[in-house]
């Protein structure tokens, strides 16, 4: 494990689940790219003001969508049928730590997209030798973005901790310990982002 925010590698069982259960990881992840664009674009209406920030969030969600396109077109290419996919813990797990109240809340947001994104990137170098075929050089092919997505997302971080006047590493701990915890313990769905399967556990929707 290479990125220094992660506090764990991705578990082999999660990976030996991965390997099994092809189509419901693209499905899902078709629906992480819909919604990494969809949070881009969210933070631009809630920091409106800040022109900065909505210039980034405006290229990164154009780009998560030519990526859920890339994704959904490989779908097609390989016959895997689009479905809506229960969610998984992960995203609202690393948001019940999230302040309601600014300026730590944007602090907060921003660590939760670095975490993500780092764990992505992580994923996608793990995948890719392991599934190939067109997936897996999707996936190898997707990972630099991802990189630069949680760089992104940790630059954000830190300017808004500069600003409101708040240690950031104290709180970047915090998150990373969960977000970690999320990875490691035993997860009933399996997603992209999912923890570890239990034994017998199906891909389910």
């Amino acid at each position: 494990m290479s990125d220094p925010l992660l506090r764990a590698a991705t578990p082999a069982a999660w990976l030996e689940m991965a390997c099994r259960s092809v189509e419901v990881l693209a499905v899902d992840h078709a629906n992480c790219e819909k919604k990494a664009a969809s949070t881009a674009l969210a933070l631009m209406f809630a920091y409106a003001e800040d022109l900065h920030l909505t210039q980034r969030m405006s290229r990164l969600a154009r780009e998560e969508l030519r990526h859920y396109e890339q994704v959904a077109k490989l779908m097609r290419t390989l016959g895997i049928a689009p479905r809506r996919l229960a969610p998984g813990r992960y995203g609202m797990g690393l948001r019940r730590l999230v302040a309601r109240a600014e300026p730590q809340r944007e602090v907060d947001l921003m660590i939760c997209g670095a975490l993500i994104e780092a764990r992505s990137c992580e994923r996608f170098a793990a995948l890719a030798p392991r599934i190939g075929g067109p997936l897996g050089a999707l996936f190898a092919g997707l990972h630099a973005a991802e990189a630069r997505h949680h760089e992104m997302y940790l630059d954000l971080a830190h300017r808004a901790a500069r600003r409101a006047g708040a240690p950031l590493e104290a709180r970047l701990e915090q998150f990373a310990a969960h977000e970690a915890e999320l990875i490691t313990t035993e997860d009933p769905v399996f997603r992209f982002h999912s923890g570890v399967p239990p034994a017998g556990c199906a891909a389910a929707a």
